[in-house]
């Protein structure tokens, strides 16, 4: 497997800037996000105060950041990252197809999390609770599980668990047509936590609860202390210093994840520092170690 000097999870100006600052120190980097940018961007009707771009539309801006990161050789990886594992030199990321790639340091500039978690959720993380049904599906092999998805794109997720859970229950958080394999439950019922004693035994919604041995909650976005173990966070942000640094050496993050105020300048700045502390972090390991 190869290993990288920077994994960059998130494409939107914090993310991008951190690629294009990583691309002219020439790190080797990995990109983890939407070839499409940030969607918040994209949708912006107007941005005044932007330093140099006045009077800019949100979509036109958007299009300059990617253009800007494309032109740098800077190449995107269209996988959500489900888990990130500190391994001491070394990060190993899991992502959402059960792909595993390993990195020498980390910028999380994934944005805001916007999904609440659910009573017991964080609790029995790693216990019956996950947010990667290809990853951990064969754990779950003649047993029955609760799926909460909530974009059409995690029916995919759903049908490959079919293939080895004995029972799937699908709840969907949106309102389109479902459209999943023959066999597969679906309910239309509100989510309101997870139960259980060492490890999960049930899944309880507003109206009923269902015996499950295992909860995968299904998000565009994992809020941050769950998405690496030992992140410290605050609010669902994530703390850092002012270089970017978080409390696990190595991890940087920058953007909308490490609070407001919530400005598209103030996120590719961060960008730009959590990049080039990274790059401070990678020399100096390199120094020590000869």
């Amino acid at each position: 497997m190869d290993t990288y000097d920077i994994a960059i999870i998130g494409t939107g100006p914090a993310g991008l800037e951190a690629a294009v600052t990583a691309k002219i120190r020439n790190k080797n980097i990995i990109v983890f996000g939407s070839v499409f940018g940030s969607e918040k961007v994209e949708k912006a009707h107007m941005i005044e105060n932007y330093l140099g771009i006045p009077s800019v539309t949100g979509a036109d801006l958007m299009k300059a950041y990617l253009d800007h990161a494309f032109s740098m050789g800077v190449e995107i990886t269209q996988e959500k990252i489900s888990m990130i594992y500190p391994m001491g030199e070394k990060f190993s990321l899991q992502s959402s197809k059960g792909e595993m790639y390993e990195a020498s340091s980390v910028i999380l500039s994934a944005g805001v999390s916007a999904g609440k978690t659910y009573e017991g959720e964080e609790q029995f993380l790693g216990r019956g609770v996950s947010y990667c049904a290809t990853c951990d599906a064969a754990l779950f092999r003649g047993k029955s599980v609760a799926i909460v998805g909530f974009s059409k794109e995690e029916e995919a997720e759903a049908d490959f668990m079919a293939e080895y859970a004995a029972k799937v229950l699908y709840f969907p958080q949106y309102d389109d047509d479902v459209n999943v394999k023959d066999g597969i439950e679906v309910i239309r019922e509100k989510p309101l936590g997870v139960d259980g004693e060492m490890k999960v035994s049930a899944f309880r919604t507003e109206g009923n609860s269902y015996d499950v041995d295992g909860v995968f909650f299904l998000r565009e976005s994992i809020a941050p202390g769950n998405l690496v173990p030992g992140l410290e966070t605050e609010k669902r942000q994530v703390k850092v210093s002012r270089d970017m640094s978080t409390n696990i050496p190595g991890l940087f993050a920058c953007g909308d994840i490490t609070g407001a105020p919530y400005q598209l300048a103030k996120a590719a700045g961060e960008g730009n520092v959590a990049a080039l502390s990274a790059v401070s972090y990678l020399d100096e390991k390199r120094r020590n170690s000869k």
